[in-house]
């Protein structure tokens, strides 16, 4: 497994990162056989694990912690905040009072006393930015964190922050963690050039579009639940995407690759990602998905692709899973 460094902060993390959302309620609830995806992923290479604290409600968090037992040194550990942890509406967000209590209950689930980079999970627009890096400033002055970074963060939000960092004095944001895949490329048209220029590590998540470019059935039919409509491709935005999915699997076949292998090889090849979380929830997909660590696209494939989903597009807007309150409420554009 290759590694990286992570936004300048000397840090060597792995080209894939276990991301673990699915370990525990959310997915997989086998904990022994949570553990061996875990101690399966370190075996073969991997030694960044992201996680979050609203992960099946701090159980991720635990399961992780168990299979860390014995192997914390070798490992560089994420986790992240802001999602409600209970009804009370002051456990979550990014106020300094919610900061202080969620460093400690994750520490606490993850059974160390430090976490190498700790995530700001979603902008909060009722908390003054200066407030969050003042308290995320304390945990690495304290020990307790090594590295802040951000997660679905737009890019005039990241370049605020950076510029409220070297005002206030404060540690600045090393990394962002965006959704990325083929389907879903609006980050190429602002954010990923901005943690270019403010030498930041990124870290994706979602390079197989929450299972559309997985290789599996995407019928509605064969889905339950909330998936089905995310699947149903009477909606047009799915009809589009199905499309896509339909154009990149002939363009794999050509190319001798299983499409999750062309899928997450995209994302690993833009030169601003340090890193790609892929979450699995099964040992077998994990291992799926490994054999295709050293997959590299040509750059005639790649122009394929570009011609299948231009670049900086999304083919459904949903999948950029931030809607800025001024869009989202309608009483802030309304007099």
């Amino acid at each position: 497994m290759k590694r990286r460094i992570l936004g300048g902060t000397g840090i060597s993390v792995s080209e894939y990162a276990l991301g673990t959302m699915m370990l525990g309620a959310w997915g997989n609830t086998d904990h022994d056989d949570c553990v061996r995806i875990v101690h399966h992923a370190l075996d073969a290479g991997i030694n960044f694990i992201d996680t979050a604290d609203v992960y099946a409600a701090g159980e991720s968090e635990e399961i992780v912690g168990k299979a860390l037992k014995g192997r914390r040194d070798d490992i560089v550990l994420a986790t992240k905040f802001f999602n409600p942890m209970g009804p009370d509406a002051n456990h979550g967000g990014n106020s300094r009072r919610w900061i202080i209590r969620a460093v400690e209950d994750s520490l606490r689930r993850l059974g160390t006393d430090h976490i190498d980079l700790y995530q700001v999970h979603r902008p909060d627009p009722t908390t003054d930015i200066d407030e969050t890096l003042g308290a995320l400033s304390d945990l690495v002055r304290s020990g307790k964190v090594r590295a802040v970074g951000t997660s679905t963060f737009p890019a005039e939000q990241i370049v605020e922050a950076h510029w409220t960092a070297e005002r206030r004095g404060h540690v600045r944001f090393r990394s962002e963690q965006p959704p990325y895949s083929i389907l879903a490329r609006s980050v190429e048209n602002a954010v990923l050039p901005t943690a270019q220029r403010y030498g930041m590590g990124v870290l994706t998540w979602g390079p197989l579009s929450a299972g559309w470019l997985s290789g599996r059935d995407l019928s509605a039919s064969s889905r339950s639940g909330l998936e089905t409509q995310k699947f149903d491709l009477s909606v047009p935005e799915n009809a589009r995407k199905a499309e896509a999915v339909g154009a990149l699997s002939k363009l794999a076949a050509e190319a001798g690759l299983p499409l999750p292998h062309l899928a997450t090889a995209f994302v690993r090849a833009h030169p601003a990602v340090t890193s790609v979380i892929i979450g699995p929830r099964t040992l077998d997909q994990l291992t799926s998905l490994l054999d295709g660590a050293e997959v590299t696209l040509s750059a005639d494939v790649l122009d394929r692709i570009d011609a299948i989903v231009p670049p900086g597009t999304d083919l459904n807007r949903a999948d950029s899973y931030y809607v800025p309150p001024a869009v989202a409420d309608a009483s802030l554009r309304r007099r």
